[in-house]
């Protein structure tokens, strides 16, 4: 696949996107009104309604394809060519289940469950690039049925932050660690072993 046919994918994904939330608010629209969220569920912070995700989720879509295209698509001296490795959709499928779950949990009541699935996506940050777009993009996805698209779009890029943080930062000093550790262990059993 050459840059065209990725530039291609990139406006039928964010067409997709754009169909599907403004499917969601014209039923909100019809049925019970578009709903609108207090920051941080206060009643005394300012509400944002749903209505801003008819701009912001195609835009971040159709920006987060665009990031991706630069890690996916390889230039040639020949031609473009195509790679697009299976992790990516492994990574944007499981942060739209997260997404998801978070979503279902909060809306059921269980108050203790959302913790739970940050606590998660937060330790995950160690052994995943969960700052990456598909992973940001699907967890925005995911949440944008219960929450709008605003309210989702902020939490995300604060565990985005958070999980460059861990992955790029903390990461290498734990592997660091352990790896100078081991090579005393290696080194001292050789020792021993002479």
């Amino acid at each position: 696949m050459n840059e065209k046919l990725f530039f291609k994918a990139q406006l039928y994904f964010t067409a997709i996107i754009t169909i599907a939330i403004f499917t969601l608010l014209s039923w909100n629209y019809f049925h019970e009104g578009v709903p609108s969220h207090h920051i941080l569920n206060d009643k005394s912070l300012p509400e944002i309604s749903n209505w801003w995700g008819a701009l912001l989720l195609p835009s971040l879509s159709s920006f987060l394809f665009y990031t991706l295209k630069k890690r996916v698509v390889i230039k040639d001296e020949n031609q473009n060519i195509h790679r697009f490795p299976i992790n990516i959709v492994y990574a944007f499928i499981s942060a739209l289940i997260l997404g998801i779950l978070l979503s279902v949990f909060f809306t059921l009541g269980y108050e203790n469950f959302p913790a739970y699935i940050l606590l998660i996506i937060l330790v995950s940050g160690l052994f995943f690039p969960i700052y990456r777009a598909e992973y940001f993009l699907g967890f925005v996805i995911g949440m944008t049925f219960t929450f709008g698209a605003v309210l989702p779009t902020v939490v995300g890029f604060i565990l985005v932050l958070i999980g460059a943080f861990l992955y790029l930062g903390i990461r290498p000093l734990i592997l660091y660690i352990v790896s100078r550790f081991l090579f005393r262990v290696v080194s001292r059993d050789q020792k021993t072993i002479k």
